[in-house]
């Protein structure tokens, strides 16, 4: 867990980017929108997991 969770945002972030356009400029705007709304999904399942982890950390270092 370094960098590479950077770059997968990253990469989630492009990829939702672009195909919100692409559906906007072909006038579906409400299938843009649950695009965008997929890709924060996906994004917060992500960050979730990983606060989640950090929190298993932390119950493991204080307990005694």
């Amino acid at each position: 867990m370094g960098i590479d969770i950077i770059f997968k945002i990253a990469g989630v972030g492009i990829i939702t980017a672009v195909t919100t356009q692409i559906l906007k400029h072909s006038g579906k705007d409400e299938i843009a929108m649950l695009s965008t709304l997929a890709g924060v999904v996906i994004v917060l399942f992500m960050v979730i997991n990983m606060i989640s982890e950090l929190f298993d950390t932390i119950k493991t270092l204080f307990s005694f």
